[in-house]
């Protein structure tokens, strides 16, 4: 690890945060190669490049992009450089961690050059930090490999193992630990990101968690404000804040050592509105009383999937971590009561299996990155209301469109995420127990005006008396920046008289525009939903 010019050593909250550095940039050489070596320059793809196509999209096929130039850096220096080659050719950035934004953020005809991270995907102790390393472009089935693999610690981040940390973790990615464990950002020490001064040069920064570090507000907007806002985050840093001593084995929590997974299917053929209704109902009330911190139904974790009648089926894939007292218990009680008044559900799977290979699971990982779609996200702290689940039943049966993998994706909440305070990180929405995104996946463009459609409609329909948006009210709690969803800021879908920004951020927004202020003053990334420049 390189050495800057000076050194801090701050006694935050949680236990020491030893070497964290807090200068205005860190001197040239972070992060670049060991001395004596002789570094190669990071490769560059143009158009005359056999993989240039190819390069053009991310996950979502539905975007391509127009990029003149996609590198792949392999350090914070060679980030830093490339930015300033790409300014000097005035052409306009972005950055690039796994490539799953939902909408055309990088893949766009504005955007000419792509600084691509996936060749930045180390994971490593920094005994100087006593801290957990993570390239921005490292995918979470690879943290989570070597993490457990070398210290038997992970982070509790995402379900879907080809995510990169580094748009996952700025948005304040969830996932199937969540009720367990907290949010990933609820375990973020610290975070290195290369950004452009007011006076246009390129600095490197890095901030943490202690509130007396100059950069705090650097660490804060990536707890939840979301890429593309405050320059190129690089690296993180991870080690929960009740860690102490200067071991990695204790630096993150420890995962279940194995786990139930379980996953039951309903035929549609069965399932009429009044089932339907019941269905939802029973699932919204069991989170509504079994999401408080530490308690044993806090160890479970569910995704109900609502598929479109054309599927067949409607499903619910469930986790519980089997070293919970009476796990077994938790989970049949869980069935139970959701299935309690609904024709009874096929048992599809039940099994007992060891955590590592439980992050591979098909249950909850994401679509491949050969499909579209089309998703819309929202959070809430009580259960459906009966607009939203008449909405959802009319949606699901709507035969103007024939399509098994359009879908209510409802994920449980709550939990440890309720522990932490809704100022303590960027991430407002701390009392939600559900959150869920109502989404379509295909494959053919032909195809893609009739899925948006579809999912913009039973969207808007279930949330149709406060503006076909979540809008914050005591049922509903906005939506979530990583699902990114531009129709937030159309008023032909959303006339709750919030943007966007008021539905990702609450009241966290003014901060998170002052941290942009100060990071990207002169907007050098900008996107359809970037943070407003004040």
């Amino acid at each position: 690890m390189s050495t800057a010019s000076s050194r801090r050593t701050f006694l935050g909250a949680g236990g020491a945060l030893a070497g964290a550095f807090a200068l205005s940039s860190i001197a040239p050489g972070a992060n670049a190669a060991p001395s004596g070596t002789t570094r190669t320059p990071h490769r560059v793809i143009t158009p005359g490049s056999e993989q240039y196509e190819d390069l053009l999209q991310g996950t979502n096929l539905r975007w391509k992009g127009a990029a003149q130039r996609i590198a792949f850096p392999t350090t914070t220096d060679e980030v830093a450089q490339e930015l300033r080659t790409v300014l000097g050719l005035n052409l306009r950035p972005s950055a690039r961690s796994g490539g799953h934004c939902y909408e055309g953020f990088v893949a766009n005809g504005d955007i000419k050059a792509i600084i691509d991270l996936a060749a930045m995907d180390q994971v490593r102790w920094d005994p100087e930090m006593k801290a957990f390393e993570v390239g921005a472009g490292a995918q979470l089935g690879l943290v989570y490999q070597l993490l457990y693999k070398q210290w038997g610690v992970y982070a509790p981040a995402g379900n879907c193992p080809t995510v990169g940390a580094g748009g996952h973790i700025a948005g304040g990615g969830y996932g199937s630990m969540n009720r367990r464990d907290g949010l990933v950002v609820d375990h973020l020490l610290a975070v290195e990101a290369v950004h452009v001064r007011a006076d246009g040069t390129v600095a490197v920064s890095r901030g943490t968690r202690d509130p007396r570090d100059p950069h705090h507000e650097l660490w804060w907007a990536h707890t939840g404000g979301g890429g593309g806002n405050f320059g190129i985050a690089t690296r993180y840093w991870l080690r929960s804040p009740s860690a102490s001593g200067d071991q990695p084995e204790n630096a993150l929590p420890s995962p279940p050592r194995h786990v139930w997974l379980s996953t039951v299917a309903w035929d549609w053929a069965s399932i009429d509105e009044a089932a339907f209704t019941r269905l939802l109902n029973n699932h919204g009330r069991w989170h509504e009383t079994h999401s408080a911190p530490g308690t044993p139904e806090a160890k479970l974790f569910a995704q109900l999937k609502t598929w479109h009648r054309s599927n067949g089926s409607i499903t619910m894939d469930t986790i519980v971590d089997a070293a919970t007292p009476d796990a077994t218990g938790v989970l049949d009680r869980y069935l139970a009561a959701v299935s309690a008044g609904v024709p009874a559900p096929k048992v599809v799977q039940h099994r007992l299996v060891p955590w590592l290979q439980a992050t591979q699971w098909s249950g909850f990982t994401g679509p491949d990155s050969t499909r579209r779609f089309k998703g819309k996200s929202a959070y809430l702290r009580r259960s459906y209301t009966p607009e939203a689940i008449s909405a959802a039943y009319r949606g699901l049966n709507d035969p103007a469109i024939s399509n098994p993998t359009a879908l209510l994706m409802i994920a449980s909440y709550g939990g440890a995420v309720n522990q932490v305070s809704t100022v303590a990180t960027a991430v407002p929405q701390r009392d939600s127990i559900i959150k869920f995104q109502v989404v379509s996946i295909w494959d053919n463009p032909e195809d893609d005006d009739a899925n948006v459609a579809w999912t913009r409609t039973t969207y808007r329909n279930m949330f149709s008396t406060t503006g076909g948006v979540p809008a914050p009210n005591e049922n509903a709690d906005g939506a979530f920046v990583n699902y990114a969803d531009v129709d937030l800021n159309d008023r032909a879908w959303n006339t709750s008289g919030q943007n966007a920004f008021q539905l990702y951020y609450k009241d966290n927004l003014p901060r998170l525009k002052r941290a942009r202020a100060t990071y990207d003053p002169k907007g050098v990334f900008t996107h359809a939903q970037s943070i407003p420049l004040a």
